[in-house]
């Protein structure tokens, strides 16, 4: 086992993998954080670390579904608009109230959307489709029912929802914002979870000066960290946008180890090619392993993967829409699983494209896109002109990727492509 898992990372390192093949390696590498237990609200949008149960029926109590009269079914077997069943109201329940009383024959009790349902009351008639015969509805008054009432009839049933004792929500289920509600309903107030990965991103570059500066000549503002960390918190993680490292070996494998001994994962961009200053792979080899270094893709070929100290490192390149694409397809799906999740890869489409693409690379390229939908209601995908690997402009007005698959083989308009759907959750199924 162990030498075939050598062999197989040993071809991850001196060949480029395909995505999927460097997805799984990655993944492989990673496992769920521990658990740790928070409060109900800050459950939602994360996995359940363990099954959650209901301490009583929800609803504990039969109760009305709506404003009405609770009856007696039985009593309006007969009632039809020519003959209609006339009811004295003896009572009102509102929500929150409890009638202790009986309803005798030929009687029934006004009742509010969420009130008990009355011991000797089997349905309730809702109050838009009775007449008052005399007075307004309220107690004292006669009220005629033009219809029968079926027995059961606008009710909610105890327990209908959840059984004392029953899992309400399972381990490894995503905690929705009406999953939040429903826990509440059940008597849970603190959730176990996995730990939200804390994600170190270092932005690797002699040439970046910060954004509150005014770059000198040759520099350029640091924005692959900003848009990386914003990618982690995105994805669920906690990121911390680390000091600017210069282009040299010693300073980005101090920082690289830093971060390694402190953070649940290490992101860099930049320094991820082969030129005299691309040290990221030099430096994740030389403290501790090197699995992966190019990735059958564009944009974003140059990717580097390790561990140091058993933290996983990632090496992005420094073009904005590389370290993009990169982070979103391998990265991200990483960040999932040590959050719980079991769902790895955005939601893909199919779509016509609207206009021809070209392909003169026989990578997997990922074309930053915008989709819409034509008068027939079908998809319809527009390339930004501006594919350029250097900007995150066309991004930003990008709601999707369309993918031109391996090969030099380029596409028409009207031809049908896949599309990933740009923040939209792994959760979905199209």
């Amino acid at each position: 086992m162990k030498t075939h898992r050598m062999l197989r990372e040993g071809k991850a390192m001196s060949e480029m993998i395909s995505l999927e093949e460097a997805r799984a390696l990655v993944l492989s590498h990673v496992r769920p954080l521990p658990v740790e237990t928070v409060p109900v609200l800050e459950a939602v949008g994360r996995v359940a670390a363990a099954d959650l149960t209901s301490d009583i029926d929800i609803a504990p109590f039969a109760h009305s579904a709506m404003d009405g009269f609770a009856v007696r079914a039985s009593e309006l077997a007969g009632a039809s608009p020519e003959s209609p069943v006339e009811l004295d109201v003896i009572a009102e329940v509102a929500a929150g109230d409890v009638f202790e009383g009986v309803i005798g024959a030929g009687q029934c009790v006004r009742i509010m959307t969420g009130a008990p349902l009355p011991a000797d009351a089997d349905a309730v008639v809702k109050y838009e489709v009775v007449d008052a015969v005399s007075g307004d509805g309220k107690p004292g008054s006669r009220v005629a029912f033009r219809a029968p009432a079926d027995v059961r009839a606008n009710v909610r049933e105890a327990g209908e929802e959840a059984r004392a004792g029953e899992v309400v929500v399972g381990r490894g289920e995503v905690v929705g914002t009406a999953g939040v509600g429903f826990l509440a309903s059940c008597g849970i107030t603190e959730v176990p979870t996995y730990r939200r990965p804390r994600v170190a991103v270092i932005a690797i570059g002699s040439e970046l000066a910060a954004p509150t500066e005014v770059p000198a000549p040759g520099k350029i503002r640091n924005s692959n960290s900003y848009a990386l960390a914003a990618c982690a918190q995105a994805a669920g993680a906690v990121p911390t946008v680390l000091p600017i490292v210069e282009d040299a070996h010693e300073a980005l494998a101090a920082a690289v180890r830093s971060a390694a001994a402190s953070y649940d994962f290490v992101v860099t961009s930049g320094g991820a090619s082969n030129g005299d200053f691309d040290f990221i792979k030099p430096v994740v080899e030389e403290l501790g392993q090197l699995l992966m270094t190019t990735v059958n893709m564009r944009p974003g070929k140059a990717q580097t993967f390790g561990l140091v100290d058993g933290t996983p490192v990632f090496g992005l390149p420094g073009n904005p829409a590389a370290a993009y694409v990169g982070f979103e397809m391998i990265v991200r799906p990483a960040l999932r699983k040590m959050q719980g999740f079991s769902r790895f890869e955005r939601p893909v489409v199919k779509a016509r494209l609207s206009t021809d693409a070209k392909k003169r690379d026989s990578r997997r390229i990922f074309l930053r896109s915008t989709l819409s939908k034509d008068e027939a209601g079908g998809y319809v995908v527009t390339p930004a002109k501006n594919q350029s690997s250097g900007l995150f402009g066309p991004i930003q007005r990008s709601n999707c990727m369309a993918i031109l698959p391996e090969g030099l083989e380029s596409r028409t308009a009207g031809s049908v492509v896949e599309c990933v759907l740009l923040d939209v959750s792994e959760e979905i199924v199209l």
